[in-house]
């Protein structure tokens, strides 16, 4: 990490971007895994993050004027807008900030920085005065479901707030600031799993966290007969795709229909930064219904899948503020509605044999976690987030003899998480190899861990010493 902190103040010196006559401030998160539970974090359910080496860094120094400026040289590598400026005062509500980052190809990104510095110029007013110059440099692989939108938002989050000093930013403020940059700013419906990873995650350990809204538990460390990779299958994934967007739809209109059916009203939740609806029997967290309850009582009952027009035709509204139904879409509400019961189980009891076993796993015990990966990976098809290129990942892996394999995030493609022993890298590496042959193309594969947001803290960027080594 040294080293990529030493890189980061060369390159800065090289683009001539900051004033040598003011502090800069530096902060970095990284991208995470999802070892198990995407897609309960917006029903309520228990996951387990991981982080990755891979990350995000954001440099902040604040102007004497109301300009604002953004530069991130490596978006022009995947064919974006690499530089923003404008007026602090153009920072005037979450929509125009998004048609000013979606008026052209490439410019969505500032969406992430742009919603960080929007929030706190809303939340902590004149604290925030004035203009600001960011400077963003990354090794984190973007659209590969390891959460590169949500590390960029954060470290601008981290950085701004330091450089203002108007707040102690961090722990679960600062996982809920960005995750309302990505739902009400970047029109992203996500939960708070990927935000609340990456501020409170540690090195090589697992973070459990009950999405209630945020009620993160303390890390449990690797078991020493255990690692997990990630291998990006190569087809990419998005939280604002039709598939992800279909399935969190959903799970939300199976809710509304049993509690319809056990006439629970269902009413918004006062004083929720991040708007959501409740009821009082399971706070509006469909994970809290049991899957031996919604066997025996709703998954017969509930209709397999439901179209968009018959939802519309329906009388009430949509419990999810972050998702629209369509017409034209087929929801798939049965499975839904299991995947948000089954895999908030699954997740716990995975939990509880890392937790008994945190000085190795037995074997039996390995290939258990390894099982229930597989069940949660099938559960991604059944919700409609399926796909050929990370089921054909899963197969060869299991086929090499690892023990267990699963697609990650939001799933529809994106990055799959192989369960292995120490030692097993040369296979991993292998395994990348033969299924990147088929494809004419290399996929990456993401190895090692690093320090949450919290641990690693804000550093201050000594700038003449970069200067003097680039001279």
């Amino acid at each position: 990490m040294r080293v990529f902190e030493d890189q980061i103040a060369t390159t800065v010196a090289a683009h001539d971007f900051f004033a040598a006559d003011r502090p800069i401030c530096v902060a970095r998160a990284p991208g995470r895994l999802d070892v198990m539970g995407g897609n309960v974090d917006y029903t309520g359910g228990l996951v387990l993050q991981s982080l990755l080496r891979e990350a995000v860094w954001v440099a902040a120094q604040p102007r004497a004027d109301d300009v604002v400026r953004i530069l991130n040289p490596g978006a022009a590598q995947f064919g974006w807008e690499c530089y923003f400026e404008l007026h602090a005062s153009d920072l005037r509500d979450p929509q125009s900030l998004r048609l000013l980052c979606e008026q052209r190809e490439g410019t969505r990104w500032g969406c992430y920085v742009l919603g960080a510095l929007y929030f706190l110029k809303r939340s902590y007013g004149e604290g925030c005065e004035g203009g600001v110059d960011l400077f963003i440099l990354s090794d984190l692989p973007p659209n590969r479901g390891v959460s590169s939108s949500a590390a960029l938002e954060i470290a601008a989050l981290k950085a701004l707030s330091t450089m203002w000093n108007v707040v102690q930013l961090d722990g679960v403020l600062l996982a809920t600031a960005g995750q309302w940059v990505e739902n009400v700013v970047a029109g992203s419906a996500c939960g708070i799993m990927d935000q609340a990873a990456i501020v409170l995650g540690e090195q090589d350990h697992l973070l459990p966290l009950l999405c209630q809204p945020c009620l993160p538990s303390w890390p449990i460390k690797f078991p020493a007969n255990m690692r997990i990779w990630g291998i990006d299958s190569m087809a990419p994934r998005s939280t604002t795709g039709v598939a992800y967007e279909a399935a969190r739809a959903a799970a939300f209109i199976g809710y509304k229909l049993i509690c319809q059916r056990e006439g629970i009203d269902v009413i918004p939740e006062e004083g929720s930064e991040i708007p959501r609806w409740t009821d009082s029997r399971w706070q509006g967290y469909l994970s809290n219904l049991s899957p031996d309850e919604f066997r025996a009582k709703y998954e017969r009952w509930l209709p397999e899948s439901i179209s968009g027009k018959e939802v519309l035709a329906s009388s009430g509204e949509h419990f999810d503020p972050f998702t629209t139904i369509h017409s034209d879409v087929e929801y798939p509400v049965r499975a839904a509605v299991r995947y948000a019961t089954e895999e908030n189980l699954r997740v716990r009891r995975v939990r509880e044999l890392l937790e008994a076993s945190s000085s190795g796993l037995s074997d039996s015990s390995l290939q258990l976690v390894g099982e229930i990966l597989g069940q949660s990976h099938r559960a991604y098809a059944e919700c409609g987030l399926g796909s050929t290129a990370c089921d054909e990942l899963v197969e060869r892996a299991l086929r090499t003899g690892f023990p267990g394999a699963k697609m990650t995030g939001g799933g529809g493609g994106g990055v799959v998480a192989i369960l292995g022993r120490p030692g097993d890298d040369h296979a991993v590496h292998r395994l990348a190899e033969e299924y990147g042959a088929q494809r004419n193309a290399q996929p990456y594969i993401f190895e090692g861990s690093s320090s949450g947001v919290d641990a690693f803290g804000v550093r201050t960027l000594e700038l003449l010493p970069a200067l003097e080594m680039r001279t």
